[in-house]
């Protein structure tokens, strides 16, 4: 008999050869059925909605069947979607795809496209064209061929070549040595398309493959990367003598008044669900929805250049196998991930998720300046944390939970820039020459955060507040006051960022009341006004991509509207997410509703960039605003020596060892 299976956890591996299995029998053999996705489907949130009050309330949990999708094809060139009940065994549905949808990409394709790029006679006279010094290897990069094209329907992939250099080492930076052609081929028959080249000057113009320039590599690795007299760090440690604070039983996560959900994802990498703090229910799910980099090089193939990471491939899918005291310090729980080969059995993807606490410093503290007693108490955060690989980025996605009940989603950047070749002396306005004959063009990363709140219950409104100068009067006469305005957003739709208002976004639930405040109870979705997507209204980038146009939209909860450019993003021309959700039609006021938040950074790079990039860390809290009648961590210990053990440097005389305090 299979185990209990919680709704909101992450599909199993006996689910998925299941769904898998069902869906073959449903074809003939020659219809040669290949998978390049399959995961659960959240259930529908009416019937959570029930399950979950009576869990919380103790009583006989109704069964809610299991869903999969399943994303396959058949006869090599037709994309189909199966809906698969894992619990009663049947298939609800299955459907044959609109011509030229292109599923995502699984990572058992991407190596054999690289194998058969490499073998290719027309790529081998290319490279024989190179004359390289012996040592050398090509490698290649397959890349999301984009779209630039409204009457392509084939699934296309770009392959940019790289040098591996001459030392031997698998780990050889090949983004250091680019080269200057580029191959594209058909992805489901893997059939050589034709050969794009790569500029190299200042203009559009390419060149014929000539004998390749020899150029120091830029290395990385510390094998390779010259460093041989290194600093000298002493270990610190993160220590809990007495086990964790937290507690994990299935998916579910209890950690000092914090009570939540984690389910890993495919493609979403995971996705919190059910969020209580101190008794009260704050949010139903928060995942990362989606991202799109679009690269600002307008030269072909360049152009093209615009990566839906989720959508593409699979955050989850392309999930790092953490390593203890490498990615998480501490003590640390860790999830699997799940994916599939092509011909639908699942894997297990290690230590995708790692959970752990952390400090981060004070958290709040006063000085009585007239006893000198002080108050302090320690920001203690619980970290989700994931990190994709794909391809050359590296992207760190942590949900933090703070002890004063806020929620910070983190997303940190880091890996190796995209490159590109680059003649001797020549500079370009759209990049930064990065190393000898490379250089990195300008490009954004675009996330969008889906928020689906729950604020004392799922009846919540967004509004945004203003700050405006009070205008001159009896009560204001030195014209010095300010005050707020507050605009409710009362259908789908965005929200114009204003920070020169200071524009702060909330999202409220107008049928309860703060007796203290007496307004509503809310959590205010802070993050700092950004620069959206740098691309024309009428390209195929923004038409792809409308949640990037804006950073805060509001939107009807509605069941399986999950994905900010909608379902499918591999080599698609429109969006059919939020450019079709959030179209003023429907009444968001004191209705169940989900909440975009749009997180972008424009990464102009540098020189020190390269050859792998320092993290770059971007921010989004979800604070509560009125929804306590104090603050709420005032309920947690103080900090004292006792406690925290400490110790002096050499030499620091003893008073200096805590704060003073009677308490």
């Amino acid at each position: 008999m299979a185990p209990t299976i919680h709704p909101f956890d992450s599909v199993k591996d006996y689910e998925i050869r299941l769904a898998s299995k069902l869906v073959k029998d449903a074809y003939p053999a020659s219809a040669n059925v290949n998978f390049v996705q399959i995961d659960k489907v959240d259930p529908p949130k009416q019937d959570m909605k029930k399950f979950l009050a009576i869990e919380k309330a103790g009583g006989a949990l109704p069964t809610i069947s299991r869903v999969l999708y399943a994303y396959y094809y058949t006869n090599t060139f037709t994309f189909n979607k199966a809906l698969v009940n894992v619990t009663s065994g049947h298939i609800i549905t299955k459907e044959q795809l609109e011509n030229g949808v292109q599923g995502p990409l699984l990572p058992d394709d991407v190596g054999r496209w690289e194998e058969i790029c490499i073998a290719h006679p027309l790529i081998k006279a290319e490279i024989e064209k190179l004359k390289l010094p012996p040592g050398y290897v090509v490698r290649t990069d397959p890349w999301i061929y984009a779209t630039d094209d409204p009457n392509e329907r084939r699934g296309l992939v770009q392959f940019y070549m790289y040098l591996c250099a001459s030392n031997g080492h698998a780990e050889s930076n090949h983004y250091s040595l680019p080269l200057k052609f580029s191959p594209v081929f058909e992805t489901r028959s893997a059939e050589f398309v034709r050969m794009d080249y790569l500029p190299g000057g200042f203009d559009e113009t390419v060149t014929p493959t000539l004998p390749w320039q020899q150029v120091p590599c830029v290395e990385y690795h510390p094998e390779l990367n010259g460093e041989t007299v290194m600093r000298d760090p002493k270990p610190l440690l993160i220590s809990q003598p007495e086990g964790p604070s937290f507690t994990v039983e299935g998916s579910k996560v209890k950690w000092l008044g914090w009570e939540f959900r984690v389910a890993t994802t495919a493609r979403e990498g995971f996705a919190v669900y059910d969020v209580w703090f101190k008794g009260r229910q704050v949010f139903y799910r928060i995942s990362l929805s989606e991202m799109t980099v679009p690269y600002g090089d307008p030269r072909a193939p360049y152009h093209r250049k615009q990566a839906f990471d989720l959508g593409d491939c699979g955050f989850g899918t392309n999930g790092n196998k953490l390593g203890l005291g490498c990615d998480c310090l501490g003590t640390i729980h860790y999830l699997d991930g799940m994916s599939v080969h092509s011909n639908g059995e699942p894997y297990v993807i290690p230590n995708t998720v790692c959970m752990h606490e952390q400090d981060n410093g004070i958290l709040y503290k006063h000085v009585n300046y007239r006893t000198d007693v002080a108050v302090v108490a320690r920001k203690r955060e619980f970290v989700v944390q994931t990190i994709a690989t794909v391809a050359n980025y590296e992207y760190i996605i942590n949900l933090k939970f703070c002890n004063d009940g806020l929620i910070d989603i983190e997303t940190r950047a880091t890996g190796i820039l995209s490159t590109m070749p680059i003649d001797e002396n020549v500079t370009v306005p759209w990049g930064t020459i990065v190393g000898p004959n490379v250089m990195a063009a300008y490009h954004q990363h675009i996330l969008s955060f889906r928020i689906d709140p729950a604020i004392d219950g799922h009846k919540n409104s967004v509004v945004y507040d203003d700050v405006e100068m009070l205008p001159k009067s009896k009560l204001n006469p030195y014209g010095i006051g300010f005050v707020t305005k507050r605009n409710f957003v009362e259908r789908s739709g965005y929200i114009d960022q204003a920070p020169f208002a200071n524009r702060t976004y909330k999202i409220i639930n107008e049928n309860k009341i703060n007796p203290i405040s007496k307004s509503p109870v809310g959590f205010k979705v802070m993050m700092p006004a950004r620069q959206m997507i740098l691309a024309d209204k009428d390209s195929f980038n923004v038409k792809r991509a409308a949640f990037a146009t804006q950073q805060v939209w509001v939107t009807k909860y509605r069941d399986h509207q999950l994905f900010a450019a909608g379902e499918f993003t591999n080599q698609s021309q429109k969006d059919t997410g939020l450019g079709v959700w959030a179209d003023g039609k429907d009444e968001v006021r004191n209705e169940d509703i989900v909440v975009w938040a749009t997180l972008g950074f424009t990464h102009i790079p540098r020189v020190e960039d390269f050859p792998v990039m320092p993290v770059e860390t971007h921010n989004i809290h979800l604070q509560p605003a009125n929804f306590f009648d104090k603050n709420p961590a005032l309920d947690y210990p103080q900090s004292n020596q006792s406690f925290n053990k400490s110790v002096l440097y050499n030499g620091q005389a003893e008073e200096k060892a805590c704060c003073k305090t009677n308490l």
